[in-house]
């Protein structure tokens, strides 16, 4: 299939894959499909995998690693995510420690913040309750994920869903930067200020939902059924996936893609001996703008973000 291409980190260690497999499914149970669909997808050259603590998937994942064809640790890039009952000061390390139990691996490449929000310590559930949202204490939660990285847990730390205002405030009091903003992008999300903004910062942006995430609660088909999208597909004989996947990747953006099924598995890997044409570009420049997942779940009267314009900074 030819080897994935990759872009160094500001953190300066192994470079990330542009193109990695997630496995969140909703909702989040782990099953034997995900571990041997991941043990397909290790077959075929994928590298870069997405894991996160409330997904259920670490174990799954650390059992098709075990069983794969891969010769070296060093081969792999591996992502989790610290949940939001978890980022406390001194929930961080602990959280990550878990994780390293569940995957069966001695260190991973990432580790990020999954929300800008904590909640109450206890159960990782979604959907969670409200009444449990708390305020992030991001100077003392990001020192103790600058922790783990210096203990050589992970190689990098990040964030997830953060927006430029939030990236800022962490930026105030960070030692170490945030290597990696992972958050919603496809033609349909296209992210523009903050993609200047972390390209100016030294941020890497990775990309979740690049087809919209149809099958999650929070999803939307509007990427897939967009006519636009249907119309390059077409021209290209290349399936929609393919042209948003194909759109991400121009943008040096690292793309993460979930599908259980074999053949999507190869098909998103077919993006990279091929280019969208500026005028092909330029229609996606003007397709409006619809953000899949506003996380509503996480905006209360009683919450410390009060509206979607409090959580995005504007930036939606």
């Amino acid at each position: 299939m030819g080897s994935i291409p990759e872009v160094p980190l500001g953190s300066g260690v192994r470079p990330i894959p542009l193109l990695g497999m997630g496995t969140a499914v909703y909702p989040f149970v782990a099953s034997e499909a995900m571990k041997l669909s991941i043990l397909h997808a290790i077959e075929l050259g994928y590298r870069h995998f997405d894991t996160a603590a409330v997904y259920q998937s670490e174990k799954p994942l650390g059992e098709a690693i075990r069983l794969g064809s891969i010769k070296s640790r060093d081969e792999l890039f591996i992502t989790s995510k610290l949940w939001c009952t978890d980022a406390h000061h001194d929930r961080v390390l602990p959280a990550l420690r878990q994780t390293l139990q569940n995957l069966q691996l001695e260190y991973i490449d990432l580790y990020l913040i999954h929300l800008p929000v904590s909640l109450k310590p206890g159960e990782r559930v979604v959907p969670f309750k409200k009444e449990d949202l708390l305020p992030m204490d991001f100077k003392s939660v990001w020192e103790a994920m600058e922790e783990c990285q210096k203990l050589g847990l992970t190689k990098s730390i990040g964030v997830s869903n953060f927006s430029c205002k939030k990236l800022e405030k962490l930026l105030a009091v960070a030692k170490i930067p945030p290597a990696v903003n992972q958050v919603e992008m496809n033609p349909l999300w296209r992210q523009k200020k903050l993609r200047e903004f972390c390209k100016e910062k030294g941020i890497h942006i990775t990309a979740y939902s690049p087809l919209g995430a149809k099958d999650a609660p929070w999803g939307t088909n509007q990427v897939m059924e967009c006519e636009v999208l249907k119309e390059i597909a077409k021209a290209r004989e290349k399936t929609v996936a393919q042209v948003c996947l194909r759109w991400v990747f121009h943008h040096g953006v690292s793309v993460l893609v979930k599908s259980f099924k074999k053949e999507r598995i190869k098909e998103n890997l077919e993006i990279f001996d091929w280019t969208l044409s500026q005028e092909e570009l330029q229609k996606i420049e003007l397709i409006p703008q619809h953000k899949g997942f506003p996380a509503l779940e996480i905006v209360s009267d009683e919450g410390p973000y009060k509206s979607l314009e409090d959580l995005w900074d504007g930036e939606i």
